[in-house]
Parts: structure tokens; sequence; C-alpha cells
């Protein structure tokens, strides 16, 4: 048997070649723009077969019969038993002139080569997008019907399968298939789009909260998914079978789920909370039309839309798609199949398949330099508190990636040990000393860094003073607050606002700001350090808001306990589990690479819950870990040289709440 694909390199078609050839005595011709023998080579490579079995023919989709040459349709004519046509653009992201012109000029001059060659039957790869928007169930019998035709997929996916029925003359048949995702048994997939693209905004969630906290989501209309293999083999039977012509065939999912049912079991296969709470999204279509055609006139609301989505990886025009309000019988192609073993597999059976072939190979972050390297080499950074803990090991880490890395501190000597660890290490760093709490010495320091450096490209504002001490024992210490609102708050600001001049100048620039897991919790003992931070905090998102389209970008890191010399003086801390200066280092560099608003553990986001919703209970833990937790010698001025083994309780409380300042 001979047959002539289009469309063969596609991710339907080339596997419906594979099954084609695994017929022996098959021959299969194709188009293709591209005789490259690299790229050939690949594809008789997948379809295991060699050059005598696939025959490649140039052509051109836009051209009259394809481009064909009048000497390939004098050989072809009148022996191809089967004509598929697949080749179409399947992007709803693509320009409306695309895909006219691929799907519906691309489906004529199909035909006219079908019928040059006299083929056998004619089989048209259609789409359940040929209905439109139909209100209701689309039965297979139906076309004329469909509705709300304005979007350019849909409006051409039908124009080209009413070529197919009023113009091709040979015998005919029409599949429509659903969503099509990826190979059931392998997960395999060639691109992002349908439920894929909803695939990164899980994966967000799953690295904010833990799989367990219920998340709020969207309930929509009925989404029809289809793997690819179900595609393939149900295609490939109704093709060879006998009386079925000049009929359409719904290759969708009888039973399909709602979009708020859809996510969560791909939540569930990525390890994500799912979406207990999950509001209708048909309560949008109360707004009428003109009023949400006005407000989408608006510039600034076409930009936040824009933005948001953006930020998301989801196509603008996405949400249209999620009040999807048809539903598709296909009643009549199950009984075609009837016997064949063909059906459409559950998807929470191989949901994960999907996701774990996507998270490997098509998540976008995987084709980004997300290399520390690749963002700081030649780029200055300047990290304070460099001399020792978080600052220090976090300057190792950028400076073996090749930026120019500054450090600052108050302590000399300090300062001095660490330029020579660094260069024991083979790396280079440049060391200024100042107090960054003082007005004066800030201004100097800037002065010195942007006369050598040329100003600073990333900023990492680090240093800071904290102190533990509860306010019960500080009514006499009013000046606790001023010295720790002049180092972590007012420092950090007077060297932000000395760079954001530079930064808005080269529209490109970083500051991440170390704050604590303290504004997340409200932890008690540390209303002075906490409120600094809160203060810090509350700035950068101020100011995040304000360069968000000047090029500079803002972090903040909701910094969990570390062991560092500015908690040494508190000797409960050697026997609470704390994270070392490396692992605090390693999120400064998480935070390089891939520019989060906020970094937090998950603890911290949901002590910040908590606190939101159960303002009374989450006041209860913190009291409860208040009582526990005294306040140490130190910060009565009596020193602490030595240290009390921890209560059971302690120690039980320590581990549940990991990385929180007791």
């Amino acid at each position: 048997m001979i047959y002539f694909v289009t469309g063969a390199t596609g991710f339907i078609g080339k596997r419906l070649v594979a099954k084609i050839l695994e017929k022996p005595k098959t021959t299969v011709y194709f188009l293709t723009r591209d005789k490259s023998p690299e790229r050939l080579q690949a594809l008789f490579d997948f379809w295991k077969v060699d050059p005598s079995r696939a025959i490649p023919i140039v052509g051109d989709l836009l051209q009259p019969c394809l481009g064909v040459g009048k000497t390939d349709i004098k050989k072809l004519k009148g022996k191809i038993d089967h004509f598929f046509h697949l080749a179409a653009v399947y992007d709803l992201g693509a320009s409306a002139e695309s895909q006219m012109a691929a799907n519906v000029d691309g489906t004529r001059n199909t035909v006219d080569l079908a019928e040059q060659l006299e083929a056998g039957c004619f089989h048209h790869v259609s789409s359940i997008a040929a209905a439109g928007l139909f209100e209701g169930v689309f039965r297979e019998d139906m076309f004329d019907e469909a509705e709300n035709l304005d979007h350019p997929y849909f409006g051409s996916k039908h124009e080209s399968e009413k070529i197919v029925r009023k113009e091709c003359k040979r015998p005919w048949r029409v599949y429509r298939p659903g969503v099509v995702v990826g190979d059931s048994r392998t997960g395999e997939m060639d691109k992002i789009d349908g439920p894929y693209y909803f695939f990164k905004l899980i994966q967000k969630m799953r690295r904010i909260l833990p799989p367990w906290m219920p998340a709020i989501g969207l309930e929509g209309g009925r989404i029809n998914i289809v793997p690819v293999d179900y595609i393939v083999d149900a295609m490939y039977f109704l093709a060879h079978k006998k009386g079925l012509d000049k009929r359409a065939f719904h290759l969708t999912d009888p039973h399909p789920r709602r979009v708020g049912d859809v996510l969560n079991i791909f939540a569930r296969a990525g390890h994500a909370p799912e979406m207990a709470m999950r509001v209708n999204a048909a309560l949008l279509g109360f707004i009428p039309r003109g009023v949400k055609k006005s407000l989408m006139a608006l510039t600034p609301v076409r930009r936040i839309q824009r933005a948001v989505m953006k930020d998301l990886g989801l196509p603008e025009d996405i949400l249209q798609f999620v009040n999807y309000p048809t539903r598709f019988d296909n009643r009549e192609t199950e009984k075609a199949l009837a016997g064949s073993g063909i059906s459409v597999p559950k998807l929470e059976d191989y949901a994960w398949k999907l996701w774990d072939y996507w998270e490997r190979r098509l998540d976008p972050d995987l084709f980004i330099d997300r290399s520390l390297k690749g963002r700081v080499a030649g780029k200055v950074v300047l990290i304070t508190g460099g001399s020792s803990g978080i600052g220090q090991a976090a300057a190792y880490k950028i400076a073996a990636a090749g930026a120019i890395t500054i450090i600052v501190a108050r302590d000399m000597e300090k300062i001095n040990e660490t330029l020579a660890e660094a260069k024991k290490r083979g790396l280079k760093l440049f060391a200024y000393s100042a107090d960054v709490g003082d007005e004066q010495q800030c201004a100097e320091l800037m002065a010195k860094i942007n006369d050598k450096h040329g100003g600073v490209d990333i900023l990492v504002n680090n240093a800071g003073r904290s102190i533990r001490r509860g306010i019960e024992t500080s009514y006499d210490r009013f000046h606790d607050f001023e010295r720790t609102m002049q180092v972590n708050y007012f420092g950090a600001l007077r060297l932000t606002l000395n760079v954001l001049p530079g930064m808005t100048e080269k529209r490109a620039g970083h500051v991440i700001n170390i704050s604590s897991i303290g504004v997340l919790t409200n932890a008690p003992r540390f209303s002075a350090y906490v409120a600094s931070k809160a203060a810090l905090d509350a700035w950068t998102r101020c100011a995040a808001s304000e360069f968000v389209d000047r090029g500079v970008e803002f972090t903040t890191i909701n910094m969990p306990l570390v062991k560092t010399p500015m908690i040494a003086p508190t000797k409960l801390y050697d026997h609470v589990p704390t994270l070392t200066p490396d692992d605090a280092g390693d999120m400064i560099v998480d935070a390089i690479i891939h520019r989060q608003v906020r970094i937090a553990t998950r603890l911290g986001i949901f002590g910040q819950v908590l606190h939101a919703m159960a303002p009374r209970i989450a006041q209860i833990i913190m009291n409860t870990t208040y009582r526990m937790f005294p306040d140490s010698s130190a910060s009565k001025g009596k020193g602490d040289a030595t240290s009390a083994l921890p209560s059971a309780d302690q120690v039980a409380f320590s581990q549940i709440m990991r990385g929180i300042h007791f």
C-alpha cells in the first residue's frame, strides 16, 4: 500500500508514519521543505526504515499543488491509496495571517494535489476547534452549526474542513482530535500548549507551598484531553475500515473533566498543593461583553493583563477558553472502534508521565542560561557584611563565578582574613571598611565604588544587627531599636538609593535584601530586629512596583535562622537546627539566578498565612515559644559562657519549627 502524508514531521504525523510503516510492504511519500541529509536521517531513524520506504517529496504548503513538481505528480498519479493531510498551524498564539494561510490555503492546495494524483481516500486531520465555541453538545454529523468562530484558530480549522467537505472530489474522512497531549506510555511531547501552559504555574505553587496545603484555583468548563498514541491508533484503524467515507470522527474523551479537576490531577502528578477551593470562572460570563470589551480597550488594563499572563507563562487569550462550553459526542467513533481494543486511557493513569517528561525535557527554564556564571560574569556585585557568615559564603561563590565582587564590613581584621582565604581559593575580592549605619561612611564608600568600579550591577544588602531581647526587658533600652533600624533599614536604604540611578540608566540591576523569617512569623523577643527588617521589606515592595518597568529587579530573602557570629551570643542556638552560612549563600545565589520577588521557606510562608487567617492561634503558638525559650544571660548583660542543655520540649519545638527564631 502507498501513502502520501503532509505534516509527517509533526508530532502526530511522525507517529502516524511510524505506525503505517510497521506494516511490511508499505511505502510513504512525505512532503518536506528541508531535504537536508541530517534532518532526513533523524526521521528514518525514528521510523526505523531506509529511504526506499519513506520517500521525501520537496514542496511547500502555501504553493499551488503544494509546489510538487510535474515529474513527481506524473510518477505518483493513480498510485496513492491513502492521502493524509496533517500539516497545519496548531498554535493559539500564532498570528491570524499565518493560521489562515497554512490551515485554509494549505488545505485547498493539498486537496488540489490529491485530485491531481487521483488519490484513493483523502484523510483530513481537523480539530474539535472546527466547532468553534459551540454552546452545548456537538455531534460528529454536525458542521454548519459551529458558532463563535471569531478566534483565527477556530475560524481557520472550520474553513479548512469546509474545503474538504465542499471541494474534495475524492472519498474523504475527517478526524477531529481533542486537546492532544504527550504519549500515555512515555510522556513524550514536542511542545507546550493546552494544559501544558499551566504546568509552570503549578511548579511555582509547589515551590512556594507544601503539597498538603489547600490552594485556591479555577473551576471552568470541560476540557477534552487525549494522548497522542490514542489519536494515532484510532486514526490508523478508522482510515482502513471500510464504509466510513464522508464522515467525521471525534477522537475525544467520552468523559471530559473540568478545568479545575485537570489542574488538580497535574498538581498531584507534580507533588504540588491541590486547589481545594475553586472559583467558578463561569461567574465572569455574567459580565456583559460590552463591558469587558470596554475594559480591554483601556491601555493600563491591557498592560496589566499582558504582564500578569507573561509572569504566569500563559498565552494572553487562554482565559477565554477556561469556560469552554462545548461537549463532543463521539458515540459513532466508539462504535467504529468497537473490538479494536483502542480507547482513551484515564488521565489519572498517565498524568505523572506527562509531567515528568515536561519537567525533564520541556520546562522553559531548562533552555535559559540559569548558571551563576551566566548572571554575574563581569558584573559588579556589592555585598555588605561580607567578612563573615552569610555574606562571606556568598562572596566566595559569586567571585568564583567571575563577578567583580566587592565586600564591605566594619572590622578590618576580619576583612583581611576573608581576603587571605579568598586568595587561598584562587579568588579575587575587593574590600572596603565602612559602617553602613553611618551616613557619612556610606557616602564615602559609594563614592569610592562608583569611581573605581563604575557603579554596581547587583547589590546584596546583607549587613545586619540582631538583638534577642524581650520587650519586657527593653523598657529602658530605646537605643536598641534605634541602632538596629540604623543598620538594617537606613543602612540598606542608603546604599540602595545610591545604586539605583546607575541601574535605571543602564535599565538593568538587581537589589537583594536579606530579610528574616521573623517578618513572616512575627517572632517574639526579636521586635527590634523584625521591625527593622519589616520596614525594609515594605520599602522594597514599594520600590519594586516603581521600578518594574525600568529594568531594576528586587528580591527579598526571608532568611531562616543561620549559624553565624551574629547569633553566637545566644548559646541556646548551639542546640537548635540552623542553616549553615554555605546554605544561606546558596539562597543568595538562587536569588541572583532566578530573580524571584521573594524567597522564603515553606514554614515561613505557612507562618505568614496562619497570621493572616487565624491571627489568634498564631499568637498563641508564638507566645508558647516565647515562654518556652527565655532571654539569654547575654541579653541581660551577664554574659553567657555556659549553655544549659535544652529540655525535651525545647528540642521537639525547635525541630518542628526549624529555622524560626526563638
